[in-house]
Order: C-alpha cells, then sequence, then structure tokens
C-alpha cells in the first residue's frame, strides 16, 4: 500500500507540476528567431528582451507598486478596525462583520461601472494607486476577520496590564499588540498579497492607456505571431513575487494556521 500511494503522489505530483516545468523550459527557449538565436535553442533572450522593452518593465513595477500598496493599506486599516470588533460590543457587530464578508464576495464585475466612473471623477484611472484603493475595498475585509480571530485570542488583561504601565493605544499596538499576533498579520498580509496580485477584472477596467500591471502586459503579447518564450518569462517573473512573499512571511504562515486550527 506504501508502495502503491507514493506511486500515486508522485504521478499527481508531475500532473501538477508539469504545466510549470513546461513554463519554465518554453522560458529560456528561444521560439522565434532573434538576433541570430537560432529558433528552438537555449538561449537567455527572452529574459534579455523583457528588460529592453520599458512597457514590460512598467508593467512589473506597477504591480509591485500597487499590490504592495493595498497590502500596507489593509494591515494599517485592518488592524485597529479588528481590534475594535475583538475588544468592543456595539449593535449590530456581528452583523456588520458578517455584510462586510458578504460583500467580498461580490463578484468584482457588478462593481466595475460604477467604480470606474467614481475612480474617472478623481483622476485615478491608468495609475496603480486607483487599482491599490479597489483591491483594499475588496481585501479589507479578509483582513479584518483574519486579524480579529487573533486579537481576540489574546487576552483582555494584556491589554490592561499595557495600559496601567502607561502605554497609549498606538503605543501598545506597535509595541505589544503587533508582536504579539504576528502570525495573524503575516497570514492577512498573504492573502491580501496573493487576491491583489491574481486580480485581473478591476487591473483591465482601471488602466485603459497606461498604468498597466502584469497581467495586462502579458494579455498584450498574445498578436497574430505570438512569442511563446517572452510570454513564458514574463509568466516566470509573475511567479516570483508570490514566491518572495511566501519565503518572507513563511514562519508566520505556519504559526497562524497553525493557530486558527
Amino acid at each position: 500500500m506504501s508502495v502503491l500511494r507514493a506511486a500515486a503522489l508522485l504521478v499527481l505530483a508531475g500532473f501538477i507540476l508539469l504545466p510549470l516545468a513546461q513554463t519554465i523550459v518554453l522560458s529560456f527557449t528561444a521560439t522565434l528567431p532573434h538576433d541570430g538565436t537560432l529558433e528552438g535553442s537555449f538561449s537567455l533572450i527572452n529574459y534579455r528582451n523583457i528588460f529592453a522593452s520599458p512597457a514590460l518593465v512598467d508593467a512589473l513595477l506597477n504591480s509591485l507598486i500597487y499590490v504592495l500598496l493595498n497590502v500596507a493599506l489593509c494591515l494599517a486599516a485592518g488592524l485597529p478596525a479588528a481590534y475594535a470588533f475583538a475588544r468592543y460590543r456595539f449593535v449590530g457587530d456581528r452583523h456588520f462583520l458578517f455584510l462586510m464578508l458578504a460583500f467580498r464576495l461580490t463578484p468584482p464585475v457588478v462593481l466595475s461601472l460604477p467604480i470606474f466612473i467614481l475612480f474617472a471623477q478623481f483622476n485615478l484611472i491608468n495609475s496603480p494607486v486607483g487599482i491599490a484603493l479597489v483591491h483594499c475595498l475588496f481585501n479589507l475585509p479578509i483582513a479584518i476577520w483574519i486579524l480579529e480571530s487573533f486579537i481576540r485570542a489574546v487576552p483582555r488583561e494584556f491589554d490592561e496590564t499595557a495600559f496601567l504601565d502607561g502605554y497609549s493605544l498606538p503605543g501598545f499596538f506597535l509595541r505589544h499588540l503587533v508582536p504579539a499576533i504576528a502570525p495573524g498579520i503575516g497570514v492577512a498580509a498573504f492573502f491580501c498579497f496573493i487576491f491583489s496580485w491574481v486580480e485581473v477584472v478591476f487591473a483591465r477596467i482601471l488602466t485603459v492607456t497606461a498604468g498597466k500591471p502584469i497581467t495586462m502586459a502579458i494579455n498584450a503579447l498574445f498578436t497574430f505571431q505570438t512569442d511563446i518564450g517572452l510570454v513564458m518569462a514574463m509568466t516566470v517573473f509573475s511567479l516570483l513575487p508570490g514566491l518572495a512573499m511566501i519565503w518572507f512571511v513563511r514562519n508566520h504562515i505556519a504559526r497562524g494556521f497553525t493557530i486558527r486550527t
């Protein structure tokens, strides 16, 4: 049974990883002839072409800007809100939290037109800031829900002791609460990052002529004669920030999921 189980897991892993392996191999393959490079040969020409194209470099930077800004906004606004939900009671508090989570389940395309009109009034079209704000609108409920559960697990005496020691609320947040719920912050940052990085609806709607993210840049590479190697190289680049995010918060994510379970 153990041999069959290992074989089944090996087949499953191969099936899952085969597209990724093919992507990496094609990214190092010249699928079109470039500057004396023969078609089908192993080369770094695809990666050189990325950095030789200002549009592709700008797309990479735009994606990093709005994703990191989205994470920062979600954590900055979500931590005080989560603390309020965890420590105070008011009329409709549970219902309000439920409504925020229900709003997160709303299909983005339903709100695309009103959001486009609103952002156009404030000149936020074709800007990574606009994408960050609209992603924050959808990711903030998730951040609040995750952080609230971690704060609720911290005893109230923890807060009272810090306040008796003379800490103000901002000082308590920075010096005591944030280190205490660091795993929760890591989990919230991870989900906000991933949800923002893979979202394409608002990225397409809010970037008409400029400010295009990496997803739109990859889509624009598909033409009558598509350079598959260049597309695969951009795809590999699109995976790197997510892998880096997992690496930096790996310990917090592992502890966070362990605490939640």
